[in-house]
């Protein structure tokens, strides 16, 4: 494939069709095949950029505390999380994205109580209420404090997202370690629902609830991300670890790229030039390091990354300037 002309496009714009040239398209970027153990690769391809965040990753696991981790955009914010969980064979990471709209109680479980009440409307010829276990989930948080086994990985990410009551609220759950289902602790004595199987959040095997109390029984590593868009109380940060990710420098981007593209057939010389024109573009744009991989990709499929525009494109500032 020619880097001076246009062969390696796919689409040509002419409107003529080709049922066959789809077949060209080469794999997927390692970071964007969709597959079911996506969220593993993702924590093998990472690795943390200092001492720091090891020890403190580990400073929480002994002292069962939340980390707080800050840092600009693709910093690795998240995939530490998902680094954490592989490494120490933790299960799938337990994810909980934040908008100016979640609640705690979103977090915890969830109960459809309007589908519970069409369906009883259904069966009202029968002496009793459909199972209310159909209609109750846990959350990711909710379904971390139950888990049994083992500890598990809550990612809670971009916290300075969520509105002025969420952070004081979480404090109180990780403090008190349990939480109540209301919908099941109104249940009278006698009932059949005293324990109860519930399907926690990643869909894997039931969690037995007991009169509607959860009990933290392993308290999880949760990892919770910000973009320091928000500024959090003291109290908020008295009870947590703090990390702060640095922007990867350009020994630690080579680091990235390779891990990334491991395996694959690159140019090395022609690398370190893409890095190097990166890093000089970032020191006057706000760039992340994904927007490098892109760039990486396509050179290793053999499009020319000389060109202007297709740079300029893929190197956009995340600041719109």
């Amino acid at each position: 494939m020619s880097e001076n002309n246009s062969d390696w496009r796919i689409y040509k714009g002419g409107g003529s069709v080709d049922s066959t040239i789809i077949e060209k398209l080469p794999p997927p970027p390692p970071w964007r095949i969709c597959s079911e153990t996506k969220d593993e690769d993702k924590g093998k391809r990472f690795r943390p950029n200092s001492n720091e965040a090891i020890d403190l990753i580990n400073a929480a696991l002994y002292l069962r505390r939340p980390l707080l981790v800050t840092g600009k955009p693709g910093t690795g914010k998240t995939s530490l999380a998902y680094a954490v969980a592989y490494e120490l064979d933790l299960g799938k990471v337990l994810r909980w994205s934040i908008t100016t709209k979640t609640t705690l109680k979103e977090g915890l479980y969830q109960y459809d109580a309007i589908a519970r009440l069409q369906d009883s409307s259904l069966l009202e010829h029968h002496h009793s209420p459909p199972d209310i276990s159909k209609y109750l989930k846990l959350g990711p948080l909710g379904t971390a404090f139950a888990a049994k086994n083992k500890l598990r990985v809550l990612l809670i990410d971009e916290i300075d997202k969520s509105d002025i009551d969420l952070p004081n609220d979480l404090l109180h759950i990780f403090e008190e370690c349990e939480f109540e289902i209301p919908e099941l602790s109104r249940m009278p004595d006698e009932s059949k629902y005293n324990t109860i199987d519930i399907q926690p959040y990643d869909n894997s095997e039931k969690i037995k609830i007991h009169r509607g109390q959860v009990q933290c029984n392993n308290f999880p590593l949760i990892i919770m991300t910000s973009n320091g868009e928000r500024d959090f109380p003291p109290a908020f940060f008295r009870r947590c670890l703090r990390l702060n990710l640095d922007i990867p420098d350009i020994e630690r981007l080579s680091q990235i790229v390779k891990l990334n593209f491991e395996g694959a057939n690159m140019d090395e010389e022609k690398i370190e030039n893409i890095i190097q024109r990166f890093v000089d573009k970032r020191n006057t744009n706000e760039l992340t390091a994904d927007q490098l991989l892109n760039a990486i990709y396509l050179s290793i499929n053999n499009i020319n990354m000389d060109k202007k525009e297709l740079s300029e494109a893929l190197w956009k500032s995340l600041s719109g300037d």
